[in-house]
């Protein structure tokens, strides 16, 4: 007995040290100034990257067959992404000022893109979401995302300490957010009318609205929500065929059923990437708004798993930065954007498993498509440049710039 208790202790103490040097490391480096940047430009840079493997994976085929390359769509994602990648750089140096002055006339020129596209816009599969600027296609509906966090998170940051008077609420954020969700509406996107949806009450709710405000707006979008998928036969039929959809196996669900094998015939470990099998014309939108059964049919459960968790991190570092923020504004951007992309992207995978209705909404950084892409990187160099500033940071930034200036001063050996 007194030799087991003796030597017990010897064996296991070593390795407790080790446990806490490597918990004290992992502290040290999130209690960095710079961790929050680091964070999010490294999560961005992984789901950028994840998502242009996917893109060429599910996409080549279709591609081959419609276009007789099969890097056609995948050509495009990536000049898509070379833009994107210049404007996530630009985006986190500028100064927080500038999102806060462009946010207005931004919401200005997205308000009147969303009322002309139904005249000038181009139809695809029945919905007139796009207007053609020759090789450009833009879709306003995604710069109404970006245009209404700035626009509202620069208003409700100017009115923070009079939030108690449910005057300085309703007028005039929420008209101004009931209108972007009805032109939003007439070109048939409930998705993204949700996502305008949360981002809107996530500004509410971190501004400090009262909890009796917040419930009843959340009531009154809950409800509307409701009212607009029963109303409108095709949304109908889409809750309908989403509740039975033995009922219409191969016409309204189809799409569904097919995202579905796809996801779960992946087993642990998938096909294998390039591999899938639904993505031979068997499951539609497989490189948009059903890439993700894609993944899962390639890459199994493991690779599904590895989407979620770089949300779930950047969901973790985005309300790191909100709570880190020290002006309202930078504090209500953040909170917006975390809202946004992480919303959005629960939404699909959502959708894609079969917990709510088929939405139309792409997955963040990884779909296909080049308005949502840019969108998408300009709003997570914000997140970048506001993590750049918080406490202690700019000191380190001024430091390094410092140190590269003395070591090109330094004349050169002789």
């Amino acid at each position: 007995m007194t030799a087991a208790a003796a030597t017990t202790p010897a064996a296991t103490t070593p390795a407790a040290p080790a446990r806490v040097r490597s918990r004290g490391r992992i502290a040290r480096l999130l209690d960095s100034p710079l961790a929050s940047y680091h964070l999010v430009t490294g999560v961005t840079a992984l789901l950028l990257a994840f998502g242009l493997m996917m893109v060429l994976s599910a996409s080549a085929v279709t591609a081959l067959h419609k276009n007789g390359s099969a890097f056609f769509v995948f050509d495009n994602q990536v000049r898509w992404a070379a833009i994107g990648i210049v404007v996530f750089l630009a985006a986190r140096r500028l100064p927080v000022r500038f999102f806060r002055v462009v946010g207005y006339p931004a919401r200005l020129g997205s308000l009147a893109l969303m009322i002309v596209v139904p005249f000038v816009g181009k139809q695809v599969s029945g919905a007139t979401r796009w207007i053609d600027f020759g090789p450009l296609q833009v879709q306003p509906s995604e710069l109404m995302k970006l245009s209404l966090l700035l626009w509202g998170a620069d208003l409700l940051a100017r009115k923070e300490k009079l939030m108690h008077q449910a005057k300085h609420i309703l007028v005039p954020f929420l008209p101004v957010v009931v209108m972007a969700t009805v032109l939003t509406l007439a070109q048939k996107d409930l998705g993204t009318t949700l996502i305008l949806a949360i981002v809107s009450w996530s500004l509410l709710w971190t501004v400090g609205t009262p909890a009796r405000v917040l419930a009843t707006v959340g009531t009154i979008g809950v409800t509307a929500v409701a009212l607009l998928a029963v109303l409108e036969p095709y949304r109908f039929d889409r809750v309908a065929y989403w509740w039975h959809p033995e009922a219409d196996v191969t016409g309204k669900s189809y799409q569904y059923l097919q995202g579905l094998a796809g996801l779960a015939s992946g087993g642990w470990f998938g096909f294998g990437l390039g591999q899938s099998r639904q993505k031979w014309g068997y499951v539609p939108n497989q490189d948009t708004d059903f890439i993700f059964s894609i993944i899962g049919e390639e890459l199994g459960l493991l690779g599904t798993l590895l989407v979620v968790a770089l949300f779930t991190l950047l969901a973790y570092t985005g309300v790191r930065v909100a709570r880190r923020a020290e002006d309202p504004f930078s504090r209500l951007a953040a909170s917006g954007v975390t809202a946004w992309m992480v919303g959005q992207a629960v939404i699909n995978m959502a959708a894609v498993v079969g917990l709510v209705p088929i939405t139309g909404i792409p997955l963040p950084l990884i779909s296909f498509g080049g308005t949502s892409l840019i969108v998408n990187l300009f709003a997570l160099g914000m997140l970048a440049s506001i993590a750049r500033r918080e406490p202690g940071a700019p000191e380190i930034w001024a430091g390094r710039r410092r140190l590269r200036s003395l070591i090109r001063r330094r004349p050169a050996a002789s």
